[in-house]
């Protein structure tokens, strides 16, 4: 026979739960900039192969223009990465705050400090991973042209 859980541990559970919602939704929110990211890469990957792939059959001039282009598209995939390695660090911090928060609750372990820290690297995580994202931006729409025939 499985012992009854007292009110108060119920009510202590469901107190830790209400305290994880907020950094689930900040997950989620990491998960769809991931996702963005993740597209991101497969398009400039893509275009990387099909460059790649017909330089042999491109003019001087045409070849020259790719080979600039892949490039620029290796220096975005160095950022893309860069930008999801930060931002899945950050969905890593987020959850040890989820763990952090229902351990601390659970065991009654003075565990603030920690998730204050922890909140801090994740925002920082954040933050870098978004610049490395801005930079990708930035250098993708500063290198729009159309390649000589």
């Amino acid at each position: 026979m499985t012992p009854k859980l007292a009110a108060a541990d119920i009510s202590s559970i469901v107190h830790a739960i209400e305290l994880a919602v907020a950094p689930v939704f900040l997950l989620t929110g990491i998960a769809g900039l991931l996702s963005v990211l993740i597209n991101r890469l497969g398009r400039v990957v893509d275009r990387f192969r099909t460059l790649h792939g017909g330089q042999p059959d491109l003019q001087d001039e045409a070849r020259l223009s790719a080979t600039s282009e892949m490039a620029v598209l290796e220096k975005r995939t160095l950022l893309i990465h860069r930008a999801i390695a930060l931002c899945t660090g950050g969905a890593l911090l987020v959850c040890m705050v989820i763990a952090s928060l229902f351990i601390g609750y659970l065991v009654s372990l003075p565990v603030a400090l920690t998730i204050a820290i922890l909140f801090i690297l994740t925002m920082v995580s954040l933050v870098a991973g978004l610049l490395f994202f801005l930079r990708e931006v930035q250098l993708s729409t500063g290198y729009i042209h159309v390649l000589p025939r």
